[in-house]
């Protein structure tokens, strides 16, 4: 560059010193007016700033010598700003002292004004210092105060790749806060990082991946879009912009610069169920399952919990045991030191685990005895995982042997004692599925899991109530002294009772399939009743009438409760025949057979086979008794031949026999 004349170097100072003033005014401005209208979500961000540090006499020199540089940056011709610039990123800027130099000098609003120049050098000089600095929370937030945002913007679409790349990671981390998330939103930031991403149809694949800088420009532009996707927002704006098409496009490159950032925005987008239905149409599924066997932990991590979040729909869990996987999944379990990874690979075996002929596969892969360790010495997340995966695999009871030999029991029922609501409701519900083979209901019998279980009945959390509830189902069911075990619960049987009270759906059906289970044994049933468990029930067959989920369960708990003293006249004094009619006309099997199982109970008592007669039940269970479930047609030919033998004793009766 030319040499200078003093007074034209003193002008040209004159001339910075003003312009960096009044952008450093408008960019205030701009600030301040965006702030204004920050909602209290972007509080959360605020949580961690620290004060200003106090200024000691013993600062090390480093401190001193960024603020000689930051003057230059403010009066120096551009020659001179290269060069102080150049000289700044010799220090260390990860460490604080050095960022509270620059900051306690206005060196930021300096670092940002030179974006604004033309001096293409300066301002990579100033982009790649910012990259650096806007890791940290406290400096991001002065950014996004000096207008940072805005200016990077418009750096998107420079014509210089460098600055390009640049722009887009220092966004990356600056977006990491709420409140520039939403800047870059409205300033129209997000399309242009999106169309950052476009591959033109005549491209050279080959050739591309060949090209670093043009790698780096989609790596750095996946980043960015990456951090943004934190936002609901803006992910739709960028699903509009045509976000899954070109990461369809970009991960079929394998190129693993660009597929780390690639995948990480896949994962954050998945918890969105449009954008699921998206990444299935697009065939990505199939590259998520290729990639669970890269040598890349990163990678690893974030296709996992991008299948975590897909393996929500049944298809994505039908496509991924078709693209082969699960067998990767299993073999990842062994890597316990990296906890990101393993709480991803977990949690996407426990979905996957959802569908049956994955299971199957999990059996024959002997999961359950690789999961089992994980229950203990691990960070809550990775626990809530693997109980939620041991609940799904012991749908099948090979898997279940697999848990109880391993010694999953012992563990699970450990876990009964913590306070975690997601952690206790998903060991509950494998403690439920185990329940169903007698010799693992014994066990959680042995190790008391069945007195915690019913203590989590005394939880706040209506999931954790209804989720103990139904696990405690068959361990009553699958156990040879249930009765004597229910019973040595102190106060048990009042607090199932005082339950049917819940306003929640789940609770109540839960409660109600205990009430039955329960009711099997007549001396608790005895005590059920003393503690008004007929007149609740009463109310409730009529109350949730409307609900096809709740009304199967009631009706089946009122069946239950007839087999004592005068329930059945009390039942039917109450005004329960009229309605448990009703539910034979339901289409769900398990509501109507319940019912007319409850009838066949009512029957027995003259005054509800009266009721039953004026409501035309009969009409409905002589359909009942041609069905194929024997048990079904006994009830109904049952209680039919109740209300028959009333009407002949009254026919008899009536013609004076």
């Amino acid at each position: 560059m030319p040499a200078r004349t003093d007074s034209t170097n003193q002008r040209r100072s004159v001339m910075t010193r003003s312009m960096t003033t009044s952008r450093s005014l408008s960019k205030k401005q701009k600030a301040e007016e965006s702030y204004s209208e920050t909602s209290n979500d972007d509080m959360d961000d605020d949580d961690d700033t620290r004060d200003r540090r106090k200024i000691h006499a013993d600062l090390p020199s480093e401190y001193w010598q960024i603020q000689k540089l930051i003057k230059y940056l403010k009066g120096g011709n551009p020659t001179a700003t290269l060069i102080a610039l150049c000289s700044l990123r010799d220090f260390d800027l990860s460490q604080d002292i050095c960022q509270i130099a620059i900051r306690d000098v206005d060196g930021l609003e300096a670092l940002v004004n030179l974006l604004d120049t033309t001096e293409i050098k300066c301002q990579i000089a100033s982009l790649k210092i910012l990259k650096d600095i806007s890791q940290s929370k406290p400096i991001s937030r002065s950014l996004t105060d000096l207008g940072a945002i805005q200016s990077l913007i418009r750096l998107l679409s420079s014509s210089v790749a460098d600055l390009q790349c640049l722009a887009a990671e220092t966004i990356a981390n600056i977006a990491k806060l709420t409140r520039a998330r939403r800047l870059v939103r409205k300033d129209g930031g997000i399309s242009k990082f999106v169309s950052l991403l476009n591959i033109p149809a005549n491209t050279n694949i080959e050739v591309l991946k060949e090209d670093t800088q043009a790698v780096e420009l989609l790596r750095c532009a996946a980043l960015g879009l990456c951090s943004l996707s934190k936002s609901k927002k803006n992910k739709r704006k960028m699903k509009s912009s045509g976000l899954i098409q070109h990461l369809s496009k970009l991960i079929t490159l394998e190129v693993e610069t660009i597929l780390v950032p690639v995948v990480a925005t896949l994962s954050e987008c998945s918890v969105d169920p449009e954008y699921r239905a998206a990444i299935c149409e697009g065939g990505i599924i199939q590259y998520l399952s290729k990639f669970l066997e890269s040598q890349n932990q990163e990678l690893v991590s974030h296709c996992a919990k991008a299948i975590f979040h897909c393996a929500e729909d049944d298809l994505t869990r039908t496509l991924i045991r078709q693209h082969n996987g699960l067998e990767p999944l299993v073999r990842l379990i062994k890597f316990t030191d990296n906890v990101s990874m393993l709480d991803g690979v977990t949690g996407a075996i426990w979905k996957v685990a959802i569908d049956q002929e994955n299971c199957k596969v999990f059996r024959d892969l002997k999961l359950c005895e690789s999961l089992v360790p994980l229950l203990h010495s691990q960070p809550e997340e990775v626990m809530i995982n693997v109980a939620g995966s041991i609940a799904e695999c012991a749908k099948i009871p090979e898997n279940i042997e697999q848990i109880r030999k391993a010694g999953g029991l012992t563990h699970l029922v450990n876990l009964l004692s913590g306070t975690n609501p997601t952690l206790l409701i998903n060991v509950a519900h494998a403690l439920g599925k185990c329940a169903t083979e007698p010799d693992s209901a014994t066990i959680i019998d042995k190790y008391d899991g069945v007195r915690l279980l019913w203590s989590l009945l005394k939880s706040p959390n209506p999931q954790v109530q209804s989720s103990a509830a139904w696990a405690i189902c068959p361990c009553i069911d699958n156990n040879k002294d249930a009765g004597e075990m229910v019973r040595s619960l102190v106060g048990g049987l009042e607090l199932i009772v005082s339950l049917l009270k819940s306003d929640n759906r789940e609770v109540l059906a839960s409660i109600c399939s205990a009430v039955a289970n329960i009711a099997k044994d007549e001396q608790n049933l005895a005590v059920l009743t003393d503690h008004g468990v007929v007149p609740i029930l009463s109310k409730l067959v009529v109350a949730h009438a409307g609900d096809e989920y709740v009304k199967g369960h009631i009706a089946d708990a009122i069946g239950r409760c007839c087999i004592w003293g005068n329930n059945r006249k009390e039942f039917g004094s109450r005004g329960v025949v009229k309605p448990l009619v009703r539910y034979l006309k339901s289409k769900d099997t398990f509501v109507y057979k319940a019912a007319a199982m409850a009838l066949y109970h009512l029957s027995l008592e003259p005054e509800n086979c009266v009721v039953m007669h004026e409501n035309h039940a009969k009409q409905w269970l002589v359909n009942m008794v041609g069905d194929d479930d024997w048990i079904l047609q006994e009830a109904a030919a049952g209680c039919i031949a109740n209300i028959r033998h009333l009407a002949l004793a009254n026919d008899i009766s009536k013609s004076g026999r």
